[in-house]
């Protein structure tokens, strides 16, 4: 955890560095400089600089009108998420029901967390205003040249581009990603679900409730615990094979289509390469028909005997064999078919690779006489690895997060059998990210699926962070070159 750790000293020395060049700015700073900490622009128009100054401070301006004009109403209930209830009132004047003045939760919680973005945002600006003012002040006592409006413009074209490219990009993280997180993680601290469905209802702040329940600590009968732990389960199962089988089925078919006894590679890498360009989802629900319960395949085995062979030992109990309407029948199948969807694309990333491993290298393997099995254990799969290590991370990952297989897959047609999952709104073949669906979309379950929605983030950060942390550990690259 070495280079992890220098991340974040770096980090935290540079946010240390901020705060002592303001703290020098306040304490070293000219007049207009201390003015400045009461009027943004101050420094800026003593240092001839007045359209800077008139921009900053129309900026101050409307914090200021939003601070004290708009937030204050949503704010001031944020400990609380609104205490008034939506009733309706008959109104003796217009002979009409009418409803009361009442307090709407999760506006509440959208404009407080907005609010707080926006002023910890001014807040660093504010700090990053007296910073510049005070660099000003000492480019003036050193009779430096003070940048006109025009030629900071300029700048922000040339030497500083990469900052007017950012700020687009930075502000939409901030607006669709950070803001829309953070409602996420305040959510999974309240009660918000059907019962509490605003604006007719008022929801609130429950504390770890929520993950006590989740965790299987909630003291009832049935608890989310018992689906969690299950789903969790087969969740990770799922993203190692589903990742494990396409990873190592793309490098095999790779080299098997590569091979030069193989006959017409062209056709046979075009046919698989025909199935990334069919739509995935087709390809799911097609073969979702197929392995249905009365589908062409359970037809086929009906006629040849093999369901009644299964159903002889025991196996089945069914006059079908249930490939995706029985929990241990459905786990099997779903990574049998995602092999079917995810080696194409493995096969395509690992012909590049294979392409650009050493020649050198496998010459002097071969006359040092190590056989096939030995070059790919030895030569192959370490470059591989290497090479492509980063991108299996994502894949993992990405399949634990995999809602498109799984969803299309089982959706309204497997149903659990099983009566504490279902009181839990869960299904054996469901992900942590289906399952939260299912919560949201179904049954406005949102304090559970939120706190499922942090669990997942939580266990994504974590194995990414270990993951890449120990793949980048070292130097390996002198080894394939």
């Amino acid at each position: 955890m070495g280079k992890v750790k220098a991340g974040f000293n770096a980090f935290f020395k540079s946010i240390g560095g901020f705060f002592k060049d303001f703290g020098e700015a306040v304490v070293k700073g000219d007049l207009f400089v201390k003015l400045s900490l009461i009027w943004v622009g101050a420094g800026y128009a003593r240092r001839k600089q007045f359209i800077k100054a008139i921009l900053v401070t129309i900026i101050q301006v409307a914090v200021i009108a939003y601070t004290f004009g708009f937030a204050p109403e949503y704010v001031s209930k944020f400990a609380t998420l609104g205490t008034v209830q939506q009733e309706s009132v008959f109104n003796l004047q217009t002979m009409k029901n009418e409803f009361n003045d009442y307090d709407h939760s999760f506006l509440i919680l959208l404009i407080s967390v907005i609010s707080f973005v926006i002023w910890f945002a001014s807040l660093l600006l504010y700090m990053r205003n007296t910073i510049a003012v005070y660099k000003l002040q000492k480019r003036a006592n050193e009779g430096l040249h003070i940048n006109t409006f025009i030629e900071d413009c300029k700048e922000l074209l040339n030497q500083k581009f990469h900052v007017t490219l950012l700020f687009l990009p930075v502000l939409g993280v901030i607006v669709f990603t950070i803001i829309p997180l953070l409602i996420l993680i305040l959510v999974a601290f309240t009660n918000y679900d059907q019962q509490h469905m605003p604006p007719s209802s008022l929801f609130t702040w429950t504390g770890l409730t929520n993950f006590i329940n989740l965790f299987g600590g909630g003291g009832i009968t049935v608890t989310f615990g018992y689906a969690f732990v299950r789903i969790l389960a087969w969740t990770l199962v799922w993203a190692f094979f589903s990742t494990a089988t396409t990873y190592i089925g793309g490098i095999l078919l790779s080299l098997l289509i590569n091979n030069k006894k193989t006959k017409a590679p062209k056709i046979w890498r075009l046919l698989f390469v025909i199935t990334i360009a069919v739509p995935q989802f087709v390809s799911l629900l097609l073969v979702r028909n197929f392995f249905a319960d009365g589908g062409i395949v359970n037809t086929i085995c009906a006629n040849i005997g093999l369901t009644g062979w299964l159903r002889d030992i025991g196996l089945i109990s069914t006059s079908y064999i249930p490939f995706l309407t029985a929990p241990i029948w459905a786990h099997v199948m779903i990574i049998f078919i995602n092999i079917w969807v995810g080696v194409p694309y493995q096969m395509l990333i690992a012909t590049g690779v294979l392409m650009n491993i050493p020649a050198e290298q496998l010459e002097s393997a071969r006359i040092d006489g190590a056989n096939p099995r030995q070059i790919f254990w030895h030569i192959t799969m370490p470059y591989m690895l290497f090479v492509t290590g980063p991108s299996l991370v994502t894949d993992f990952v990405k399949n634990i997060n995999n809602f498109n297989v799984i969803y299309l897959l089982t959706a309204n047609f497997f149903v659990t059998a099983n009566q504490a999952m279902a009181n839990s709104q869960a299904k054996e073949t469901d992900l942590l990210v289906t399952w939260l669906f299912t919560l949201t979309q179904d049954y406005y379950n949102y304090k559970m699926a939120s706190t499922i929605g942090i669990v997942v983030f939580v266990i994504c950060s974590l194995f990414t962070l270990v993951a890449f942390n120990r793949m980048i550990k070292g130097d390996r690259e002198e080894m394939f070159q």
